[in-house]
């Protein structure tokens, strides 16, 4: 339910909030009339979180700057069958899905990521089976082709490991050497902390960014290495706290896209995953 929620919403803590209003609906159903626990459960959630999508567009259109989905750790080493799983949990992936009307995301989700035939997200959505292939046919259209590069998760520790080291000591042509010379840096901060407005395009000016948000140049920061909505990025803490995760995009040479969350208030799951140092939870999130 969480997995399907998160997809959904891009959120985790709201993808927490409708996972418990499910239970409350499961625990005060009556059983015998449900044939099929799973199917009800993710009709459930599915409507919830419709319900969430519509005011959530409205509330993003008055966002403070560049709007990112609530970032999560995810499992470092994950069984191989589960790629698909993962890229459909990535930064990239969940902005793309930003695109989508609410129903053409629920439609995509169920189908892509959770493998869901046609006759069932039907029942999921109570659209016809027509219906429900041409919200497919639809969402595909206008996500386009996605670019993937299939990167050993060795291969992307380096280059990051590279970035840290580098931003750490505060070493602007270092910082470049790992960078595409397009590449581009998103941040979010929401209107609640210091963050670039719009995107950092270019390995200098990316650089410069960088060091400034999270070396030395401005506060004291420990950087760690970190497994984000499935991609490799990092972690920044200052005093224990953490005031950024971002996630990386690379080719395995350079790092082409960077994606920054600083608002506090979408660091809190992030918190508490780090606290608790228990990943099962988002583990299951990208195998389930």
């Amino acid at each position: 339910m969480f997995a399907l929620a998160y997809r959904m919403l891009g959120s985790a803590t709201e993808a927490e909030d409708v996972v418990q209003d499910a239970y409350l609906r499961w625990n005060g159903a009556t059983r015998e009339a449900i044939q099929a626990p799973g199917a009800w459960l993710a009709r459930v959630v599915t409507n919830m979180c419709l319900n969430r999508l519509t005011s959530a567009r409205t509330r993003r259109e008055h966002y403070v700057g560049p709007w990112l989905p609530e970032p999560i750790l995810t499992d470092p080493d994950p069984p191989a069958e589960t790629a698909l799983l993962r890229e459909s949990v990535s930064m990239a992936f969940l902005l793309l899905l930003e695109r989508l009307t609410p129903a053409e995301r629920a439609v995509f989700v169920l189908r892509e990521a959770f493998s869901y035939g046609y006759r069932d997200i039907s029942a999921v959505l109570d659209l016809s089976e027509a219906n429900c292939r041409q919200l497919h046919g639809r969402a595909q259209r206008r996500l386009g082709e996605r670019r993937r590069f299939e990167v050993p998760a060795a291969r992307r520790r380096s280059i990051v490991e590279r970035f840290l080291t580098a931003a750490n000591d505060g070493d602007l042509a270092a910082l470049e050497r790992v960078l595409a010379a397009d590449v581009t840096a998103w941040s979010d901060g929401g209107g609640q902390v210091s963050a670039a407005l719009r995107a950092v395009l270019g390995s200098a000016k990316v650089a410069r960014y960088m060091v400034g948000v999270t070396g030395k140049a401005s506060v004291h920061a420990e950087l760690t290495f970190a497994e984000v909505n499935g991609e490799s990025g990092l972690v920044a803490r200052v005093g224990g706290r953490v005031v950024l995760v971002a996630a990386f995009e690379t080719d395995g040479e350079r790092i082409f896209v960077l994606r920054s969350v600083l608002n506090p208030d979408k660091l809190r799951y992030v918190a508490r995953q780090l606290n608790s140092q228990n990943l099962s939870h988002p583990g299951r999130l990208t195998g389930s």
